[in-house]
């Protein structure tokens, strides 16, 4: 649910959707562009790992205990499934003067622009010492003459493809954008559920389901043994405090507002002074500040300031990283983001089992995962493909539908023409 903010200044048709800039738009489908920011992590490290994983609250000693991973199939420690949205050393395309003329500009300038679904497909493992390039591509755009969220809308498909230092893709990250006039977005706005103070009884309900959280880790979970409509293990994350938030960017980094202060800051608002917006005491500030500041929110038409659809994308990975076990693989993962999750809401994140599957020598465990707020309303669901080992063979990793970047980027604009 992130409002991106853009930093260009106001053109003609600015905050306008227009079936002049669709068309621009449908002519990017296919073209790599360079986003500009540098990655919060370069290179894999324990430390990077481990961070990232404690800013969601997960503590897996795959992935948080530098030796634990030398006793496992993986001969090493591994990064969270989601470690690569602080990875990618964006990569800068050699375009021909049509194509820069082309990419010059935002069609949608002014729209506002909302974080609806995201999807990850994974091949290979991120190790310690590892590296990723970012080549990222516009590869679908689809428009909604009247959605009840926004009335007439566009919604960007954005592929990113990381390839690690030997050339090999690591995972594919699908985000879709919806873009729409800000006046349709605010006149369509419902009633919202606001945090309450919490009871004794509900904080205990919460301290017990941390409590009984548990990770599989190295007990094998068997394919043969996964049954069609079980349960996996609920877990809680929240209620979410400013400080949890904090903890969350230091191993996330700061993503939209990269790449550091004071000094930093200043720079970077020399260069994008649209990212910044002047606080209540006059002084520039991060228009990322929504995120943490009330005030902001407010003048935003937002009643109280939002989490992030990343981390609640990280926790719907947690709960399917606790109940596969250490032998398990993590392909594929969707999510949308319905609902805004607000400073103290909780999250009360679920799944079950809907299928199993054997094709091409894969086991597959098909799951809905989904996250739930405190009044039980479903704010992000999702689903996700496990493979799992069986008693007779371990899980075979798959690959990617093409391992060229060029071949990869237009099996994706088939794939969502």
């Amino acid at each position: 649910m992130t409002d991106t903010l853009t930093s260009e200044k106001p053109a003609s048709g600015y905050g306008i959707l227009t079936d002049d800039g669709i068309a621009r738009l449908r002519q990017r489908i296919g073209v790599q562009y360079r986003k500009p920011q540098p990655p919060h992590n370069y290179e894999v490290t324990w430390d990077g790992s481990r961070h990232f994983a404690f800013g969601y609250g997960d503590d897996n000693p795959l992935w948080c205990d530098r030796d634990y991973g030398a006793t496992t199939r993986w001969g090493g420690l591994i990064a969270p499934p989601n470690f690569l949205y602080t990875m990618g050393d964006p990569v800068t395309p050699k375009h021909t003067p049509e194509e820069k003329a082309l990419l010059k500009g935002d069609p949608m300038i002014g729209l506002g622009s909302y974080q609806s679904q995201m999807e990850f497909e994974w091949w290979r493992p991120l190790k310690v010492g590892d590296t990723l390039k970012r080549h990222t591509a516009i590869v679908g755009v689809r428009v909604n003459e009247d959605s009840k969220f926004a009335g007439r809308s566009v919604a960007e498909v954005h592929a990113f493809i990381y390839p690690n230092q030997n050339g090999e893709l690591h995972a594919i990250r699908r985000g879709t954008w919806v873009r729409a006039e800000r006046h349709a977005t605010a006149a369509r706005k419902k009633e919202v559920q606001l945090p309450e103070p919490y009871t004794e009884a509900q904080l205990k309900e919460i301290d017990a389901c941390y409590e009984a959280e548990t990770i599989r880790g190295a007990q094998t979970r068997y394919w043969e043994d996964v049954q069609v409509g079980e349960s996996l293990q609920t877990i809680v994350r929240g209620p979410m405090r400013t400080s949890d938030l904090i903890i969350w960017h230091m191993g996330w980094g700061m993503q939209l507002t990269p790449p550091g202060a004071f000094r930093l800051s200043y720079q970077l608002r020399k260069k994008i002074p649209g990212m910044f917006t002047p606080n209540a005491m006059n002084v520039p500030d991060t228009v990322q500040r929504l995120h943490w500041e009330k005030e902001w929110a407010n003048e935003l038409g937002i009643p109280v300031s939002y989490d992030y659809g990343a981390l609640r994308e990280t926790f719907l990975t947690n709960i399917v990283t606790n109940w596969m076990g250490d032998d398990g693989w993590l392909w594929k993962m969707t999510c949308q983001h319905r609902k805004f999750v607000y400073t103290n809401d909780t999250y009360w994140i679920k799944g079950k089992v809907t299928d199993k599957v054997q094709a091409e020598g894969r086991n597959e465990v098909h799951l809905d995962i989904w996250v739930e707020n405190q009044w039980g309303v479903n704010v992000s669901p999702g689903s996700a493909v496990v493979l799992l080992p069986t008693r007779e063979a371990a899980v075979d990793l798959p690959r990617p539908a093409e391992e060229d970047i060029d071949a990869m980027i237009r099996h994706e604009v088939r794939r969502h023409a």
